[in-house]
C-alpha cells in the first residue's frame, strides 16, 4: 500500500500527476441539463489547491480541523473533497454542529445550522455565485477563485468521517481490487456519495487506481449506450 505519512491527496493524486497529468480525470454528466464538465488531472489539482488555501487562509482551518461536506457528486465535490484533504482537515459527510466549517449547497442551508463557518456552492457550471445569502455566509465560488492554485500540506489527520489516511486508503485499495479497476480505466458511475462507503467505492477507489471517472447525476437509460462509447468506458458501477 501507498504510504500513508501524507495528505490522502498526495497519495492519491502524485501517481496521476506524474504519469498523465493532462489526461481526463473525472468527466461530470448531468442529464437532467446536457450538461458535461470534464477535468484533468492537473485541473482538479489546481482547484483542489485553491479549496485548501481557502481553508487555510479565509477560514483559519487546521490540520485535524473537521468539515461538514454536504454536496452532491459533481465535478465541484471532487475538487471541493482533495482540498479538504490537501489541507489536512478531517470530511464528515453528514450535518454536525460542531464542525468547523460547513460546505452546502444553498437548498442545505438548513444542514449547517449551529456551524461556525458556512460556505454554499452553487455549482454552477460558470462559476457564478449564490446571491442574497444570509449575513456571514461565504459564497464559495467568489471567494474561491481569488487563492492561489498550488499548496504546500501541513500536516494530516483523520480523512473521512474518523478514518485515517492509511484506513482510508486501505479501503479504496480493497475497493479498487473487488470492482476490478485498474489504471488506464474509464469508469462509468452513478453512485452517489452521501456515505463513506460510496465515497470511497465511487471516488477514491477510482482515483487510487489510476483510473477516470466518468459520474452522471439524473442519469437517461436511454443515453448509456452512446455515452459508453463516446466516452470510451471500459467498466460500468
Amino acid at each position: 500500500m501507498r504510504e500513508p505519512n501524507s495528505t490522502l491527496t498526495d497519495a492519491l493524486l502524485d501517481p496521476i500527476l506524474e504519469r498523465e497529468p493532462a489526461g481526463p480525470r473525472v468527466t461530470w454528466y448531468d442529464d437532467a441539463t446536457g450538461a458535461r464538465i470534464e477535468l484533468s488531472g492537473l485541473t482538479l489539482a489546481n482547484w483542489a489547491a485553491k479549496t485548501a488555501n481557502l481553508l487555510r487562509d479565509e477560514f483559519a482551518l487546521s490540520p485535524g480541523a473537521r468539515v461538514a461536506v454536504l454536496l452532491p457528486a459533481h465535478w465541484q465535490t471532487a475538487a471541493v473533497l482533495l482540498g479538504c484533504w490537501w489541507a489536512g482537515t478531517e470530511v464528515v459527510l453528514t450535518p454536525d454542529p460542531d464542525a468547523d466549517l460547513a460546505l452546502v449547497t444553498p437548498d442545505r442551508l438548513d444542514d449547517a445550522d449551529g456551524v461556525d463557518e458556512v460556505a454554499v456552492l452553487s455549482l454552477d457550471a460558470m462559476g457564478s455565485p449564490v446571491r442574497d445569502l444570509p449575513v456571514g455566509v461565504t459564497d464559495f465560488a467568489s471567494a474561491v477563485r481569488v487563492h492561489g492554485d498550488q499548496f504546500l500540506p501541513g500536516g494530516f489527520r483523520a480523512a473521512i468521517d474518523g478514518l485515517s489516511v492509511g484506513e482510508v486508503l486501505a479501503a479504496a485499495r480493497k475497493s479498487a481490487a473487488e470492482q476490478g479497476i485498474s489504471a488506464g480505466d474509464r469508469v462509468l458511475s452513478t453512485t452517489p456519495w452521501e456515505t463513506v462507503t460510496e465515497l470511497i467505492d465511487g471516488y477514491v477507489a477510482v482515483l487510487y487506481a489510476g483510473a477516470s471517472l466518468v459520474q452522471v447525476v439524473n442519469p437517461d437509460p436511454s443515453a448509456v449506450d452512446h455515452r459508453v462509447t463516446t466516452e470510451r468506458v471500459t467498466m460500468r458501477r
